[in-house]
């Protein structure tokens, strides 16, 4: 398989995290470990379908791990890989710029941001 070529390093950046979802798991995944139904409850404009895809994604390129108990009903859980720890900066940063222009365009932040994401 050829490498693929980039133009700058954010291309890169974007292929692993890019999209409407991914980053936003990967912050709720900052909080820790979560099952696929919290996510999913953390992320109600999101379609079943499209969750699993995109954690399957994440887990592909590493950044997050996907962690099967033995048990029943069977358990699965997503945390962040020690790879996926390093994006923690990046993730911090959007957050804050995200809450800065919410309350530019807004004025008050806690009228736009879910109370479970206030309160995470």
């Amino acid at each position: 398989m050829e490498k693929k070529k980039y133009n700058i390093g954010v291309e890169a950046t974007l292929e692993v995290i890019g999209g409407k979802w991914k980053c936003v798991i990967l912050c709720h995944l900052t909080y820790g470990k979560k099952r696929t139904s919290e996510l999913k409850r953390l992320m109600p404009n999101i379609t079943q379908k499209m969750l699993t895809q995109q954690l399957r994604e994440l887990e592909d390129h590493g950044v997050i791990n996907r962690i099967i108990y033995n048990q029943v009903p069977p358990k699965v859980e997503y945390e962040l890989s020690d790879y996926g720890w390093s994006l923690q900066s990046i993730l911090d940063s959007l957050c804050a710029w995200g809450e800065g222009h919410i309350e530019k365009v807004h004025g008050d932040k806690s009228e736009v941001l879910e109370e479970s994401v206030l309160n995470e």
